[in-house]
């Protein structure tokens, strides 16, 4: 391969992503009332949202039902070939339809939509022209702005299908703002992988109870070692006769205080006010501050309790999490 096919190849990818941008542009600017038609006609459904394409138009609808569904919006993918096998039967009444097809015209669809229409089921199709039968079937009807497609030679869905997953991302998230999705909502639908590990609490992975190392403030060293050597951590929580967090010994504070360490009390080793952590924060932001103060765990304290520890955050909790 020459250094001037590379070059080509270079100008190849920018003149689709080029092509792209503009019909998302162009997408943007044909927004109109309909779309917010499309929202409240969404929000309406009693049961699940339908989603269905066919060919590359199905692989976007399987990922705009995935979308809806992991944001607070039931929605689920009907394959229209299969529809009209029996997963007709997937759809009922108190549904929405939102169906896809770049033409308007796929011959697959046709079982699909007329069982909307019998069942009186509310169609929402998304197409590219507005004369077309999809369209002219649908209660509401959103049209793709007139794009090339970035193939050159209109055959292959590019731009066609860039747009309808734009579109299909653009009433999601209308629909999640509506309902005030939260961060928390979100990770209960994405409890495992990256995400799910992103959006941990750090109550979630603290440890708490009587894996919790604590001991009185006038506690003798010698039982303070025996604390961090059963609970396993490599620190132990001081804290006063009322529960409150005073300090933390770590391996760091023992080694300073080797002279006589165990003539001395808990008060006499530990570090005062330790940096600490709320139950709710993100584990995250927990992994973020250990790193920056080279720690290697947090005791958690309710920031609107009585400052007792409420658990213990480890690095290696983070870790097995996916974090860090």
């Amino acid at each position: 391969m020459t250094d001037a096919d590379k070059q080509t190849f270079l100008e190849t990818a920018r003149r689709v992503v080029s092509i792209e941008t503009e019909a998302l542009r162009l997408l943007a600017e044909s927004f109109g009332a309909e779309i917010g038609d499309a929202v409240e006609l969404l929000l309406s459904a009693k049961g699940r949202v339908i989603i269905s394409g066919m060919g590359k138009s199905g692989h976007i609808a399987r990922k705009i039902a995935a979308t809806f569904a992991s944001t607070g919006t039931p929605a689920h993918f009907v394959h229209p070939a299969e529809a009209s096998h029996g997963d007709l039967g997937m759809m009922a009444q108190g549904d929405v339809a939102l169906v896809l097809s770049n033409s308007g015209e796929t011959p697959e669809l046709a079982d699909l939509v007329a069982y909307t229409r019998r069942f009186s089921i509310p169609l929402i199709g998304v197409a590219s022209r507005a004369d077309s039968t999809l369209i002219k079937q649908s209660d509401i009807g959103l049209i793709l702005p007139k794009a090339q497609e970035a193939c050159g030679t209109g055959v292959v869905p590019t731009t066609s299908t860039t747009m309808t997953l734009a579109l299909g991302d653009a009433l999601a998230v209308a629909l999640m703002e509506h309902r005030r999705f939260t961060p928390e909502n979100f990770r209960e639908f994405h409890p495992g992988g990256k995400l799910g590990a992103q959006l941990s609490r750090v109550r979630d992975l603290m440890h708490s109870g009587d894996a919790l190392p604590v001991i009185g403030e006038h506690t003798a060293m010698s039982d303070a070692l025996l604390e961090i050597s059963q609970k396993g951590f490599g620190v132990v929580g001081v804290t006063n006769d009322a529960g409150k967090l005073l300090g933390i010994i770590t391996d760091g504070d023992l080694r300073r205080h080797m002279d006589g360490l165990l003539e001395r009390t808990a008060t006499e080793v530990m570090t005062a006010a330790p940096q600490t952590i709320a139950p709710g924060a993100l584990a995250e932001e927990a992994v973020g501050i250990m790193n920056q103060r080279k720690i290697t765990c947090l005791f958690v304290v309710d920031p609107e309790g009585d400052g007792a520890p409420a658990g213990l955050l480890h690095i290696h909790d983070c870790l097995r999490a996916g974090l860090g």
